[in-house]
């Protein structure tokens, strides 16, 4: 087959990666890619919210299969029209991309289909969101109801902090994002992210991983789009991710395809795990990023098939094997993200680095002859394999010191967590 993959960033290369190891592709293109992408694929440098350019691009080449990788070309509804263009997609329809462009969407289906999530209440202006936070209190949660890069969420653990995010979400901070927004209860546990594939009908659980979201070591500082993860998640016992299937899951692809809308793609339920429980956090309508990236260094299977089993309807029977270590990756971002941030500094020290047990895949970066240079928030995902959390995180930081980039920064303590698990 000829394949081509939509998006720029360190999912995307992850996917490349992983897709270039499979017979069934003959020939992959990445679009528009990145500085990584560009050594095992084709870069096609095309305007991905262009979708009349992205389709023209795919039939130029001759592509069979096309694998959209993130959030705002689901929600836009690219996969339905490269489908109706009469080339096969892995991508979730624009409906059903609501369960990721829509926090209020998500919440209704949960209170059609009795999926336990936290209370809520969705306000389009101002003063009533206000006024409902002063019933509630804090600590609590606002949220832009629209897609915001990972970045729209604001856990308050005062009433002012709240009311400063509130007031930025209709302020625009968040664009049309921020036009609505939802509060939610404020959930006591640890977050985990279970990964299934589903057709519509048959689901295939994939694998669990632990996203760092927080700036900073110690879970501070902002929300970003993702510091660092490590896959699996031993936190998610057989017994919490059977509840989990059964309550949430499995519910929401029956749901979806009872409200006419079924979901037919890779499902990133995001967890909380509480005293009651399980609980929805929020649904993701695209593989994680950077929870791909670790997914990828694990899975033994070759993707190709069960991505295309999904966009062909044929997922029943399929199967998925895993290495037996663990992966983790570290991210190195740009010196003042998820803020502003510059371009165009020289990365040196990442070509030649990767081995069994290591890559490095990238983000924000592009070529310049035989530069690389940064072009982007966050730039390098430093992933490694190892048979604990901590062998992991060891290869992985060795991987990063090994990079000369001034201009960048990282967390140091990626999966924390665990490792004090572990012992």
């Amino acid at each position: 087959m000829r394949v081509m993959v939509i998006g720029s960033g360190g999912r995307e290369h992850a996917l490349a990666w992983k897709i270039a190891q499979s017979p069934m592709v003959d020939t992959l293109f990445v679009a528009p890619g990145n500085g990584g992408t560009e050594g095992l694929a084709t870069n096609l440098n095309i305007d991905i919210t262009d979708h009349p350019a992205v389709i023209a691009a795919a039939q130029e080449h001759a592509i069979d299969f096309v694998v959209v990788g993130p959030d705002a070309q689901v929600v836009a509804g690219l996969g339905d029209d490269i489908r109706a263009a009469g080339i096969t997609c892995f991508c979730p329809s624009k409906e059903a991309g609501q369960l990721e462009g829509s926090k209020s969407f998500t919440k209704a289906l949960c209170d059609q289909f009795d999926i336990p999530t936290a209370a809520y209440g969705r306000f389009e202006d101002e003063a009533s969101a206000l006024a409902y936070l002063y019933t509630q209190g804090a600590p609590i949660v606002i949220k832009a109801d629209g897609l915001a890069a990972g970045k729209g969420v604001t856990v308050a653990m005062s009433v002012e902090e709240a009311e400063a995010a509130i007031v930025d979400c209709f302020a625009g901070a968040f664009g049309e994002s921020g036009a609505s927004v939802v509060i939610e209860e404020f959930m006591e546990g640890e977050e985990v992210s279970l990964f299934v594939l589903t057709d519509g009908t048959a689901i295939l659980p994939l694998t669990t991983a632990q996203d760092h979201k927080r700036a900073f070591d110690g879970d501070t500082g902002p929300n970003t789009g993702g510091m660092g993860a490590y896959s699996p998640a031993p936190v998610m016992s057989r017994e919490i991710y059977d509840e989990t299937m059964a309550r949430i899951v499995e519910p929401t692809v029956r749901g979806m395809a009872q409200r006419g809308t079924p979901y037919a793609g890779v499902l990133y339920a995001g967890l909380m795990l509480t005293e009651d429980g399980p609980k929805l956090v929020e649904y993701n309508a695209r593989f994680g990023d950077p929870e791909c990236q670790v997914m990828m260094m694990r899975m033994e299977s070759d993707i190709v098939p069960l991505l295309y089993a999904v966009a062909t309807g044929s997922l029943a029977g399929h199967d998925v094997a895993w290495k037996d270590e663990f992966a983790l990756t570290v991210i190195i971002a740009a010196e003042g993200y998820p803020g502003g941030y510059g371009k165009g500094s020289e990365i040196k020290g990442v070509d030649g680095l990767d081995n069994n047990a290591l890559t490095v895949f990238h983000a924000g970066t592009k070529r310049d002859g035989t530069r690389l240079l940064a072009n982007g928030g966050r730039v390098l995902n430093v992933t490694a394999l190892g048979a604990s959390v901590k062998e992991a995180r060891a290869s992985a930081y060795r991987g990063v010191d090994a990079i000369d980039w001034p201009e960048g920064f990282c967390r140091r303590d990626i999966g924390w967590r665990e490792i004090a698990r572990e012992g």
